[in-house]
């Protein structure tokens, strides 16, 4: 099976110009926004659009196609109104991602600040489902990524165990999987970075969310400590992690399934294309 590699893009003069750009870098997958994540409201997809981009997708052959979700919805926050706004949202979202034909669309499960644990899943499970009611995604390869996160007080999804009850509270009502962030995962506590550590991270991966449901592994490197819970994603190689889980995690058996998609930082021009090509590099 072929490495699938690849990094976010941003989806200037169209989102099928987004995989024409992936393959001149020598990605072979890509993430996008669908639209502004900085606005609730987001128009509709133009069909000719998403009917170019997987025109493109399959002349190029790049896949699987990533959304990433709007940092503005949170499914489990303790406002009515806010969660009203996410549910919203994240309907559009996952509109969108179907009119693209995108096989993965990733969410932040949210802050669940000012209530507790339990109800912020329970919030987040329920929204969700009422996202993606009535919506028709039988029959297509989409699936909602739950995504790890930093670890940050009040945040949900900061451990594997958290992840999974989300994903198993709602597997009955929607397509669901993961997707796991190696910045998230390192500056959360867990160690990616020793060997024996790495060994002991991916056992307790497996007895919680399990191998086969991690569908896409974000590759991003750490500016700051372990257990730190400060998500400042670096360059490959260049933080405090290293190149060494990167090369063990793009060997590893378990997930070679994966789609493995940087997040890494823009400072120069063709920083995309350089991280692209360490990760293909330590790939082999």
């Amino acid at each position: 099976m072929t490495k699938r590699i690849g990094i976010h893009l941003g989806t200037a003069g169209g989102a099928s110009r987004a995989v024409e750009r992936a393959r001149e870098i020598g990605a072979s997958t890509l993430q996008i926004f669908s639209a502004s994540p900085r606005m609730w409201r987001a128009p509709k997809v133009d069909p000719k659009e998403a009917a170019r981009m997987k025109e493109m997708r399959a002349k190029l052959d790049v896949g699987p196609l990533v959304i990433h979700t709007s940092y503005l919805v949170n499914v489990c926050s303790q406002s009515d109104d806010v969660r009203t706004k996410s549910i919203a949202a994240f309907r559009g979202e996952i509109e969108r991602a179907l009119t693209f034909g995108a096989e993965y669309l990733v969410l932040h499960p949210g802050s669940w600040k000012g209530l507790t644990r339990d109800e912020g899943l329970r919030l987040a499970a329920e929204s969700i489902e009422r996202a993606i009611d009535g919506l028709a995604w039988q029959g297509t390869p989409f699936h909602i990524l739950i995504e790890n996160t930093a670890g940050a007080e009040f945040s949900l999804g900061g451990s594997f165990e958290q992840v999974a009850e989300l994903v198993a509270r709602l597997r009955a009502h929607a397509p669901v999987a993961v997707c796991l962030d190696t910045c998230h995962t390192h500056v959360a506590g867990y160690d990616l970075v020793s060997e024996a550590g790495y060994k002991e991270t991916m056992r307790q991966v497996a007895a919680t969310v399990g191998y086969e449901s991690v569908r896409v592994w974000h590759c991003n490197d750490a500016k700051a400590e372990r257990g730190s819970k400060l998500d400042r994603h670096e360059h490959i190689g260049q933080g405090t992690m290293g190149v060494e889980p990167f090369e063990r995690l793009l060997h590893d058996k378990h997930f070679a399934h994966c789609a493995f998609i940087a997040e890494t930082p823009i400072d120069e021009p063709g920083d995309d294309e350089r991280n692209v090509r360490v990760l293909k590099s330590l790939a082999g």
